[in-house]
């Protein structure tokens, strides 16, 4: 069973039933999925592998009392979180200890309807960090190598809009030293295929843990345009048991690559969904651009989904040429009968602060 990367491909439980009923899950195992799939357990596991972690509680609150007593010891603003979040689901911002309670029980709650838990935990807000996140491999004879970097910094709601490989502000140290981290916890936990060790990094290039994703994640398509490598493909041949065909010498990135989120989104409210049937649909073509798409023409959008529509993305020899490209892509693409996130994305790649990185 290949998950895709919907909330069953980090659910340790489906894990164990699948493998119950006699049958291969493709990723990793149950025990690496829930040591490094709770946000406070993994954040307990890098701290012991000399990983830095933000500030913040290894463990879930027990009550409101306690979740005070932790948010003044690290000082305001911070992020409350799910343990067993993503995406986004379960985490509040609190700048100010007027709007701790309330905000406190709206992650709890929101954390119990979206991953039947109410575990949450408190780490310190960073003030306008990086999202960068590594991308790792691992097989089942001790193999591990890391293919670069996804720069995720553009999101709303805590979710990611635009995605780019590689970031415009590592440098081959920095990427060197994040690199190697993210295969220390993957040995650390005895993880095995395809994962994502994800990263903030502040304003000095200090990097800090941030949580990993125990799958596929949606923006892997950037990291196989610029290493030439098919992700699922090497996630199927690890399940099968074999031995991974490159070593980390052999990682060599190409050009760049860039990937907008079209969602069913109405950028001017809010973000809010749109719902609705698509009356037109016709994606943008060209050499190096590619869709991963889940709608066609006459696709009725309901609320009860994720507003994912289709992934638009792009390869360029370099970082300008890939901006470029992805302009005329996002003016070309149509999509009629509901709102998409479309005109966003084209505001992100024309921004001069997006342009010079």
């Amino acid at each position: 069973i290949h998950p895709g990367y919907g909330f069953l491909s980090e659910n340790a439980d489906f894990v164990d039933a699948t493998t119950s009923a006699g049958l291969i899950f493709i990723g990793p195992s149950s025990a690496a999925m829930r040591s490094m799939g709770g946000k406070t357990g993994a954040r307990e596991l890098m701290a012991k592998a000399n990983v830095p972690i933000i500030p913040g509680t290894t463990y879930p609150l027990k009550d409101f009392t306690e979740a005070a007593k932790v948010a003044k010891s690290i000082g305001y603003p911070i992020l409350i979180k799910a343990v067993h979040g993503g995406g986004g689901k379960g985490m509040r911002k609190v700048d100010e200890v007027g709007e701790l309670e309330q905000s406190f029980r709206q992650a709890k709650s929101e954390s119990k309807s979206s991953f039947g838990s109410e575990s949450v935990f408190i780490e310190k807000y960073l003030q306008n960090p990086r999202h960068i996140e590594i991308q790792i491999l691992a097989d089942m004879h001790g193999n591990a190598i890391y293919l670069g970097e996804r720069e995720c910094s553009i999101q709303r709601r805590h979710q990611k809009v635009v995605e780019e490989c590689p970031s415009s502000v590592l440098t081959p140290d920095i990427r060197k030293r994040m690199g190697e981290a993210a295969v220390n916890a993957v040995h650390k936990c005895g993880y095995v295929n395809a994962g994502t060790v994800e990263f903030l990094m502040d304003s000095d290039k200090s990097f800090y843990f941030l949580e990993m994703n125990t799958r596929l994640q949606v923006e892997h398509p950037v990291t196989e345009l610029v290493f030439g490598l098919d992700l699922v493909k090497a996630q199927i041949r690890i399940a099968q048991g074999e031995e991974l065909s490159l070593t980390q010498e052999q990682v060599v990135p190409r050009g760049h690559a860039i990937e907008c989120r079209i969602y069913a989104e109405d950028p001017l409210e809010g973000f809010i969904p749109s719902t609705g049937r698509v009356e037109d649909y016709m994606p943008s073509e060209g050499y190096g651009i590619r869709h991963d798409s889940g709608i066609m023409r006459g696709s009725e959008i309901v609320h009860f989904y994720d507003p994912l529509l289709s992934k638009l993305v792009v390869w360029g020899t370099d970082r300008s040429e890939s901006i470029r490209k992805m302009k005329r892509a996002l003016e070309e693409f149509k999509i009629s009968g509901v709102s998409t996130t479309i005109p966003f994305c084209a505001f992100v790649i024309s921004d001069p602060q997006f342009i010079v990185g």
